[in-house]
């Protein structure tokens, strides 16, 4: 595994060592990367990321390679997080990168790290939870108006994150497909209530 383009290029990344990781491929996150700045190409200049499931941080780095401000890496399983704490020092992140240990699909409030430009989420396929996590992320105030989310999925999958999620397009690559949406704060979200946040929030330090 190895940052395919920016600052870091060429750099190697440390790995999982079994298999209850998928990593992003290096040529699926070219591909990824290659979409992002053709489509949207002013979107990575200063931006700050927001990468759920997390993995090994190899997307959120490339990010940060390329131009991002600063990244968070939500990931809750420990080799996960062990493999993104090596990785943040390899490169010296440490003052751009952060690591949140938190299930995605039970964000909670964002709080003081407020809301993200970029949103990558690519869960472990089949089980629903990218679309849950995007919804959790929308109620909690992660996601700032007008950002892109890029939500990776299987290709039988097909994910309902809720309103808010304006699909701009969609592309397969083998057995997964990426799709890229448009956010926009829904009403009931700008309105929603105190308890509510509360509630989430609780749940998920129980």
């Amino acid at each position: 595994m190895r940052i395919v383009g920016g600052e870091f290029r060429g750099r190697g990344l440390a790995a999982p060592k079994t298999l209850t990781i998928r990593p992003t491929t290096d040529r699926s996150r070219e591909s990824l990367f290659n979409i992002i700045s053709h489509a949207h190409p002013a979107v990575l200049d200063g931006t700050r990321v927001l990468d759920l499931f997390a993995g090994t941080g190899a997307v959120g780095i490339e990010a940060l390679s390329r131009g991002a401000r600063s990244a968070l890496f939500v990931e809750s399983g420990v080799e996960g997080r062990g493999i993104i704490q090596k990785n943040i020092e390899t490169f010296g992140l440490q003052g751009r990168a952060r690591l949140f240990r938190r299930d995605a699909t039970k964000l909670g409030p964002s709080g003081t790290m407020g809301a993200f430009d970029l949103v990558f989420a690519d869960p472990p396929y089949g089980k629903g939870l990218g679309e849950r996590a995007l919804a959790s992320a929308s109620r909690g105030g992660w996601i700032r108006e007008g950002a892109l989310v890029v939500l990776e999925e299987e290709t039988a999958a097909d994910p309902d994150p809720g309103g808010g999620f304006e699909l701009l397009d969609s592309r397969a690559f083998g057995d997964t497909v990426m799709r890229f949406f448009r956010y926009t704060v829904p009403h009931s979200s700008v309105g929603r209530s105190i308890s509510a946040v509360a509630t989430e929030s609780r749940h998920d330090h129980e």
